[in-house]
């Protein structure tokens, strides 16, 4: 990854264009800014503040790293939860053997700042974006690519454009097996050598691999859908087995195998790292996202590391990492307080904000283990307290949050604080 442009972030001048941010900083470079060495409170920024915690990144990161190399299995951590350079920086520090993405406007986004191994998880047939993906691969021998596909059309149509460019490079390609109501991919195993086949008859196209994606399959931790999970995982080494068999892995060293969301990982790296007998090296790659930050709703619930009794090791959970404050702007009735939350800046498709912690406008804190979040509207959050409760028009709520991919593309700058103290802000690019 180029660090150079990732350093460059904190030489952007603040101003109106980033919310929360306080207006005393405006015109200053974030450097600038860091240098006054800014706390959450009584450095003007206003709400609400959507905030990353330093020591539970750094504890997740570390945790999934020890994890993947414990189990022998690669990371390439999907970028879409964050598109933030600086926390890929992290996630490649740890060890991440690539970045997903899965758009050409994200991948876009990470060839700019340098990164040279990307899994694109989606079908790549859009003509613009083949030709400038050409370009990019024709121009730095050291950019290692891949993208899906899950039809004998898609192959055709990447291989004429391609071809039609002139690509000095083939470009690489896994067949990406589905499942029945799932989103992309081929649904049956032979299906995923009919199109396999098509690749390897392509003077453009290189086949290096096979994926897919547990988490189309199921969205619960019932029996039923754990074992859904499984058979689909079954299926996708069957496609690698008959693939390989049928010769057509025959233009790559290693064999890529990837799947692994961020609620069934687990039984993703039992599957890739069982033994294989293909007469290559598979390497076994999961796409997990979400770990970076985890939360406190979906995933807390989700997650292989809140489902202790699925885990045969002692590792520890992952921490929540992001948290978001906002005021309480009116106490109309007895038992209502509104805050300044809306669905403009957190996530609500997963779970509503989750109230944790008072700031009262006195500097004494206390639980909110009696208030719920009912209901989020553009701009305000409707919170049920018990009638007798002392929040006051001014105070401040401390809400955790589900689901970080729809709330981190709500905020353009997000503060990344280590016991109250901002240490860097961390740059979003939806």
């Amino acid at each position: 990854m180029d660090r150079t442009a990732v350093g460059a972030l904190r030489e952007e001048r603040l101003d109106w264009r980033f919310k929360a941010v306080p207006s005393e900083a405006f015109g200053s470079t974030i450097t600038e800014f860091l240098r006054t060495e800014p706390e959450i409170t009584g450095s003007g920024f206003v709400g609400p503040l959507l905030l990353l915690d330093r020591s539970a990144l750094e504890h997740n990161l570390t945790t999934m790293a020890d994890w993947c190399a414990s189990r022998e299995v690669l990371l390439a951590p999907h970028g879409k939860t964050t598109m933030a350079p600086q926390l890929f920086q992290r996630q490649l520090d740890h060890g991440a053997w690539a970045m997903t993405a899965a758009t050409v406007s994200q991948l876009r986004v990470y060839r700019a700042f340098g990164i040279s191994r990307v899994l694109l998880a989606n079908q790549l047939v859009d003509e613009s974006g083949l030709r400038w993906l050409s370009d990019e691969l024709d121009d730095d021998p050291g950019f290692s690519f891949g993208c899906w596909v899950d039809s004998v059309s898609s192959v055709r149509l990447m291989s004429k454009v391609l071809a039609a460019k002139r690509a000095r490079r083939r470009v690489d390609v896994l067949v990406e097996l589905g499942g029945e109501h799932g989103r992309t991919g081929a649904r049956t195993v032979a299906e995923t050598v009919e199109v396999a086949r098509a690749v390897s008859e392509s003077p453009v196209l290189r086949l290096v691999g096979v994926s897919g994606y547990e988490g189309a399959i199921s969205h619960d931790l019932s029996d039923e859908d754990l074992t859904a999970v499984d058979s689909y995982l079954a299926r996708l080494r069957e496609s690698v087995t008959r693939i390989a068999a049928a010769g057509m892995f025959d233009r790559t060293e290693e064999i890529v195998v990837t799947a692994g969301g961020s609620s069934y990982f687990d039984q993703v790296a039992e599957a890739l790292t069982a033994p294989w007998e293909l007469g290559s090296p598979v390497l076994p790659v999961l796409r997990s996202g979400s770990y970076i930050t985890h939360d406190h709703g979906l995933y807390r619930t989700m997650s292989p590391f809140g489902r202790a009794h699925r885990l045969a090791g002692p590792e520890q959970p992952f921490r929540a990492a992001m948290r978001i404050l906002a005021q309480v702007t009116s106490r109309p009735e007895p038992n209502l307080a509104l805050l300044t939350l809306g669905r403009r800046d957190a996530s609500f498709d997963q779970a509503l904000p989750q109230p944790r912690t008072l700031w009262a406008r006195d500097g004494t804190t206390s639980s909110l283990t009696d208030s719920h979040v009912t209901e989020l509207a553009d701009q305000h959050a409707f919170l049920s307290v018990p009638a007798n409760s002392e929040i006051s028009v001014g105070d401040w709520v401390e809400c955790g949050l589900s689901h970080p991919c729809t709330t981190f593309d709500k905020w353009q700058l997000i503060p990344l604080v280590d016991n109250g103290k901002v240490v860097d802000l961390v740059r979003t690019f939806f």
